[in-house]
């Protein structure tokens, strides 16, 4: 059986890979708009990238270790090949190798930024209820959810790149059919830290003024930011997973094929993501102490030297009652943290160093995290 091929693409292949039977989202790439509308976007994200990895090297250097920021250069470096790959399709328009492999790197790129989400709440959930949220139960579960999405990432690159390479009209079904079960479960996938934000907040459990805060800034900030992007991403991510359900032949494509819709439902909303939690140094409202493990590690009340070792806080208490989680930003914040803790000043997340045999305590090479 023959599929279905583009009207004005010329005569068929002769052998694979074969064109796609129903409309893609973005359609085919025209020169005079997807060549200069993909180097937009490819100035964005490298600058993203650039961002990334600056600050992720500054705070390396400091001891401040955050692999967000390591995730998001990846994410963007991503997103500079899916854009090329579909510039060079542009040119080579009858390139079929092209067009496959800009699909495969728009569709696998944004899973990154769904694990970075997925990583937030949890953190969101353990500040909140520290002995549920550390229990290895619910551990394992955003385990098992980080691990689904990597089995998807490779079903959804297996299926695209075999429904290219047969005219099998079963077989490319069985392969849609994957492609619409990935849609709708990474859907799902982008839109869980709603729920998981929402029931963290109404679920009874710790005083608000006991919450276990990590980073710097109010908690109240880290939520905005966290269903923000939640939001964003759901939208995008169930746009595409609807429009799968709803497919056209290639000469017939509809509204939602155009490439105004490609465009923002996958870079734009991606662009606006990235900038944000990068602008919003989210290296330092989400920092965790390293080795963290069990209750008392966000707050301090329990801490962790540098040989891996938990010792109590002789200031526990107060470092579990500090300020509230929706508490200023300012100044009055920032004083309370450092009567509290002198020797962090200015610091977003400090592990402090363990005692020298005279009882004092080592200062940090440096204190301050850029």
């Amino acid at each position: 059986m023959s599929a279905s091929h583009p009207a004005g693409a010329g005569p068929p292949p002769t052998g694979p890979p074969y064109p796609q039977k129903y409309a893609q989202l973005g359609g085919r790439p025209t020169r005079h708009v997807d060549i200069p509308v993909c180097a937009m976007f490819i100035v964005f994200f490298l600058g993203s990238a650039v961002i990334n990895m600056t600050i992720f090297q500054k705070n390396k250097k400091i001891g401040h270790k955050f692999i967000p920021s390591v995730l998001f250069f990846g994410f963007s470096m991503a997103r500079l090949t899916a854009l090329s790959m579909r510039i060079a399709w542009t040119i080579h328009i009858k390139n079929i190798n092209l067009a496959l492999a800009s699909a495969i790197f728009v569709a696998a790129g944004v899973l990154l930024l769904f694990v970075v989400n997925l990583l937030f709440a949890q953190r969101i959930v353990r500040a909140y209820h520290p002995k549920f949220g550390w229990k290895r139960t619910v551990t394992l579960i955003f385990r098992s959810l980080l691990g689904t999405v990597v089995a998807l990432l490779v079903m959804v690159i297996t299926s695209t790149v075999y429904s290219f390479f047969t005219l099998d009209d079963a077989a490319r079904q069985k392969c849609r059919n994957i492609q619409l079960f990935t849609g709708v479960y990474l859907a799902v996938i982008a839109f869980l830290p709603l729920p998981i934000v929402g029931l963290t907040l109404l679920w009874p459990g710790k005083n608000r003024r006991e919450v276990e805060k990590f980073g710097n800034g109010r908690m109240r900030t880290k939520l905005a930011l966290l269903i923000t992007t939640s939001t964003l991403l759901s939208l995008g991510a169930w746009f595409r997973a609807a429009t799968n359900f709803v497919p056209r032949e290639p000469q017939h494509p509809a509204w939602y094929h155009s490439k105004a819709c490609f465009y923002f439902f996958n870079f734009g909303i991606e662009v606006i993501v990235v900038y944000l939690y990068a602008l919003s140094r989210f290296d330092r409202r989400f920092h965790v102490p390293d080795g963290s493990s069990k209750p008392g590690h966000y707050s301090g009340i329990i801490e962790i030297t540098k040989e891996g070792k938990f010792i109590h806080s002789g200031s526990g208490e107060s470092s579990n009652r500090g300020p509230s989680p929706d508490a200023d930003d300012g100044e009055e914040e920032e004083k309370e943290e450092e009567e509290r803790h002198p020797e962090t000043r200015n610091t977003a997340e400090i592990v402090r160093p363990p005692k020298k045999e005279g009882g004092s305590r080592e200062g940090p090479d440096s204190g301050v995290v850029a």
